[in-house]
């Protein structure tokens, strides 16, 4: 049947697609409220560009095609993140800190999950040319605040380093293959794997790695790994700036996993997730990519999280879709077209019926209507006083 969308691909129907567009002003409002410039990047563009710096998760996400003008290869956007990178270091060129955000469509190739959409509507901010902590405090705050504006808090905020496994890899000589394949055990919570893989590796590193998916929890999972892993430089800066994280954040529901080690190929210190109660995966997920800019020209600092709108908007608090008023037919009433005019003007919805229409099956539930009395145009409510 030729009017079949591909799987997970759908269409917004009127209801959702209020939702999703009231979140997306609300949440864009707020993010500028906070110093955050609003970005649209193309959704189309060289391929080159599209993968710079990001890895192969993203290669494999994005659809690629041939430009019919110049012969080369392009690709349809995957992830927003790599492009307003791109917009900072290439276009911008700013010299001091800078905060921009964005929200627009992305397509995958293949869903993240099976009730995942291949065309998520992508929503973020990012902070770049600050290599401190607080850059990271203010994203997570920010994050936070974008998920309780929406009517979708998290419950949980799962917060790791990428910086602890780095160093344990490198203070262990593990080869490419030895790290990508110790890396995806210690995503999947496999312990049996990981003693086989940690099989030829020297001791602390081998208890170290043995003892990653354990350190998990609240503070005092920091506290067990400053004393079960090894006193490395590295280690020590990356459970310090999760210290100060807890302490900057009490009010933030923040958790602690060591083997949670999403993006790592991508992020290069601080990175977290949140969570909402009944999801079984994340709903914001960011961290820290310093050197991201590098491929155009300046490699910045940079930290941010993103969201998919469409998820959010399925969590966020239904609400009633506003109430309308109904009016006649204004083409030859100045009276009638000024008055509807004001009513617009302030705010209101104000569906005027056509010439001939007297029913209507659809649209905008309405619940008052304009009446003339006394030379006036009134509302009045419908199926009332």
């Amino acid at each position: 049947m030729n009017w079949l969308l591909p799987e997970h691909i759908a269409d917004a129907l009127p209801y959702e697609a209020a939702r999703i567009e009231r979140l997306r002003r609300t949440i864009l409002d707020m993010f500028r409220a906070h110093g955050y410039e609003l970005v649209m990047p193309p959704m189309l563009e060289y391929l080159d560009s599209l993968l710079t710096g990001t890895g192969s998760d993203l290669n494999l996400r994005t659809f690629k095609l041939v430009d019919q003008l110049s012969g080369r290869s392009l690709g349809l956007r995957a992830d927003m993140t790599p492009q307003v990178a791109r917009i900072d270091a290439h276009l911008l060129n700013r010299r001091g800190v800078t905060r921009l955000c964005y929200c627009d469509s992305v397509l995958h190739t293949l869903p993240a999950s099976l009730a995942a959409s291949r065309e998520p509507i992508q929503l973020g901010a990012e902070l770049y040319g600050y290599p401190g902590i607080e850059a990271d405090i203010e994203v997570i705050r920010l994050m936070d605040g974008a998920l309780g504006t929406a009517g979708a808090p998290a419950s949980r905020i799962d917060v790791s380093h990428a910086g602890v496994f780095r160093a344990l890899a490198g203070a262990a000589k593990l080869d490419e293959d030895a790290e990508s394949g110790m890396l995806q055990l210690l995503q999947s919570k496999d312990v049996s794997g990981l003693r086989e893989c940690c099989a030829g590796v020297e001791e602390p590193f081998r208890s170290a790695l043995l003892n990653l998916p354990e350190l998990y929890g609240g503070i005092e999972s920091l506290d067990a790994a400053c004393s079960s892993l090894p006193a490395l430089p590295e280690i020590r800066a990356a459970l310090e700036s999760l210290k100060i994280l807890r302490r900057a954040l009490p009010e933030l529901p923040l958790s602690f996993d060591l083997a949670d080690l999403r993006g790592y190929n991508y992020h290069t210190g601080v990175v977290f997730s949140a969570y909402a109660q009944g999801v079984p995966g994340a709903i914001a997920q960011g961290g820290r990519y310093d050197g991201v800019g590098k491929a155009f020209g300046r490699a910045r600092p940079a930290t941010g999280f993103s969201m998919d709108l469409r998820v959010v908007a399925e969590l966020a608090e239904c609400e009633e879709p506003a109430r309308a008023i109904l009016a006649p037919h204004a083409a030859r009433d100045e009276a009638l077209s000024a008055r509807i005019a004001a009513l617009r003007a302030e705010g209101h919805v104000v569906v005027e019926l056509l010439p001939g229409e007297t029913e209507r099956d659809g649209g905008p539930p309405c619940d008052r209507r304009l009446a003339q009395e006394g030379g006036q145009w009134v509302i009045r409510a419908i199926n009332g006083d």
